[in-house]
């Protein structure tokens, strides 16, 4: 492959919000302002009250700041270029930091995915074996469990990027998305893609779905348990406890799945864009309030956090 081949393409054009009409385009905006607003302010103060409170420094707690934490990153490796596209009017974005974008929403999507895992592990150990708890989940544990989700998630997103990166780009450069994704670049590479197809469907996969898989084998071992224990109310307290985890996780897989597993038929940009505005954006501002909602210990923090 020549340089000059790659060096075709040193630009890419972002339609996003530019292919709906002018009235949508300020409402949507509009929500993408208010959005990412509440979603950093929400998961940061999660982070703080966590931090702050003594009594919340335990696993679960620790799984949730951390989650908070990628969630601010998530949602701020696309809309704010959204925002900036907006208000400065110009929709291009340039191939090096296209490639940037994607590999920092890459890495966001797979600790997103790693650390809803870790926290059903933490449920299924909490409720199913509750006397060893405190011995189990340790802090070392606990710590190695996130750090080595970051490892594997980096490694992950390097592969792809690198990938990518390897591409030809000579034709069209124009991006029917809201932020740069695999799938659209790899329709717009005018070289051989069958290697980063192959990564996708193969190591790609294995990483996306093995966590998936790890979680419904902890909800499995959670509802024996829970369906052994003599009182319905003991039991459903014991559920209770992992309700905010379980909307959090079909709110995030059932978006994705949606998306990535329907015929490709069904899809359009249109959809496409909604879908992945659902778990990109959507699901990252929705984690707050339903942690937060759902649980009393948060609650009662978060009120020692505001004035």
């Amino acid at each position: 492959m020549s340089s000059s081949n790659q060096s075709s393409v040193t630009e890419f054009l972002l339609l996003g919000l530019s292919s709906q009409p002018q009235q949508q385009q300020q409402l949507l905006f509009l929500l993408f302002l208010i959005m990412y607003l509440t979603t950093v302010l929400g998961n940061l103060l999660i982070m703080l009250a966590i931090s702050t409170d003594s009594s919340l420094h335990m696993p679960m707690y620790f799984f949730l700041s951390n989650l908070s934490f990628v969630d601010v990153c998530f949602i701020s490796t696309t809309v704010p270029k959204v925002l900036a596209i907006y208000i400065l009017g110009s929709q291009t974005i340039s191939f090096s930091g296209c490639l940037t974008q994607l590999y920092f929403f890459c890495v966001s999507a797979d600790m997103d995915n790693f650390l809803l895992a870790v926290m059903a592990y933490d449920r299924f150990v909490a409720i199913c074996h509750p006397l060893h708890y405190k011995t189990k989940m340790t802090y070392p544990l606990c710590t190695l469990l996130v750090v080595g989700s970051w490892v594997v998630a980096n490694l992950n997103c390097l592969l792809h990027t690198l990938l990518i990166g390897r591409l030809s780009f000579c034709g069209n450069n124009i991006i029917p998305h809201f932020f740069c994704d695999m799938t659209p670049l790899l329709k717009l590479s005018c070289s051989d893609t069958h290697l980063n197809e192959l990564m996708i469907h193969t190591e790609g996969a294995v990483v996306m779905v093995t966590p998936f898989v790890c979680i419904l084998i902890s909800y499995m071992h959670i509802t024996y348990a829970v369906l052994r224990v003599s009182s319905p109310r003991g039991g459903w307290k014991a559920f209770s406890t992992c309700g905010s985890h379980l909307a959090v996780v079909c709110l995030f897989y059932g978006t994705i799945i949606s998306l990535y597993f329907n015929p490709s038929s069904s899809h359009s940009p249109g959809r496409d864009m909604a879908a992945a505005m659902m778990y990109t954006v959507v699901t990252p501002m929705l984690n707050p309030f339903i942690y937060s909602l759902r649980n009393r210990d948060m609650k009662g923090a978060l009120r020692k956090c505001l004035p």
